[in-house]
């Protein structure tokens, strides 16, 4: 038999997830605009909810089919002028402008950082917690004090973590804070300002998974929380970005009473994603509730605990 063979039609390219995770990130942030919230008139007849996409190109200078290609993911890098020109366009904050950068711009993410996640069983490998982090945990008696990375999983806490969390941090459900927050029914209870704190961490995690888009363990905690929490998931597609670095907050503890805490949350370097939580006093009435409810709990317990792996 001659001729030649058939062939079968080629399958229409699929948009890289960065790609995607960009064009769902512009659309986002132009629909909560509205054009007298950037100096243009409504107009007649208008039905597209927030910005139109010629008057985000209007306003960030550029052509409007360029911002069409760019929302496709048809564009190749955009220039750093030219994000920057969109993040003023769409009033977008310091965090979400950076994180457009990384969407836009992949090479970005490895500029001083070493990815962790990117092993060949796609189980999403953890860095060792340094020893001198374990050591300086357990320096801190007296004020609560934990490690994550970037999928906020617990890494390693001091005592003083257990007694204001409870008995189980680190393991079981809450084994990752945002976890924790969202799926268990007592620390949602106990947190007094649970929408704000909520909403800061899923922008947290929204910025971790722009560093970390391959991450297989990030993408099944997003999956369960998006599954689990309808609260989640509305902030989750909305594309809130929030990369916390200092607040306070309210607690209700079931021995302390209520507690008003700050928090500090600091980077442990370029070479890995951990950040180190540190919880202190906002008045003299929470310091005393809480030296009393530390002290009476170290006296049971010790030991820094380290979760899921041990100390390099």
């Amino acid at each position: 038999m001659t001729g030649t063979p058939h062939r079968a039609p080629h399958p229409e390219p699929r948009r890289p997830p960065q790609q995607a995770e960009l064009a769902a990130f512009l659309r986002a942030k132009r629909t909560r605009l509205q054009p007298e919230d950037v100096g243009l008139p409504r107009g007649p007849r208008r039905r597209t909810p927030g910005l139109r996409r010629q008057e985000v190109a209007q306003l960030a200078a550029v052509s409007v089919e360029w911002y069409v290609r760019l929302e496709q993911g048809r564009v190749g890098t955009p220039g750093a002028a030219v994000l920057d020109a969109l993040a003023e366009a769409l009033r977008l904050t310091p965090d979400e402008g950076r994180h457009l950068h990384l969407l836009a711009r992949p090479e970005s993410r490895h500029e001083g950082r070493r990815e962790t996640f990117d092993d060949p069983g796609g189980s999403g490998r953890v860095t060792p917690v340094r020893g001198s982090l374990l050591q300086l945990l357990d320096g801190i008696p007296l004020f609560p004090a934990y490690l994550t990375d970037h999928r906020l999983d617990v890494l390693a806490h001091n005592p003083a973590a257990r007694a204001l969390f409870g008995p189980g941090f680190g393991t079981g459900r809450a084994d990752n804070t945002a976890r924790m927050l969202f799926l268990d029914p007592a620390s949602r209870a106990g947190q007094l300002d649970w929408q704000r704190v909520a909403r800061e961490t899923v922008g947290h995690l929204r910025a971790g998974h722009a560093r970390h888009p391959g991450d297989p363990r990030l993408a099944a905690l997003v999956a369960e929380l998006s599954s689990h929490s309808p609260e989640f998931d509305a902030w989750w597609n909305d594309h809130t970005v929030l990369e916390r670095s200092a607040g306070s907050k309210r607690v209700r503890h079931p021995e302390a009473g209520e507690l008003r805490l700050h928090y500090d949350i600091l980077s442990t370097g370029p070479a890995s994603d951990h950040l180190l939580f540190t919880v202190t006093p906002a008045d003299r009435a929470t310091e005393h509730a809480l030296r009393r409810l530390v002290t009476a709990h170290t006296g049971r317990t010790a030991g820094t605990v380290v979760h899921p792996i041990t100390a390099a």
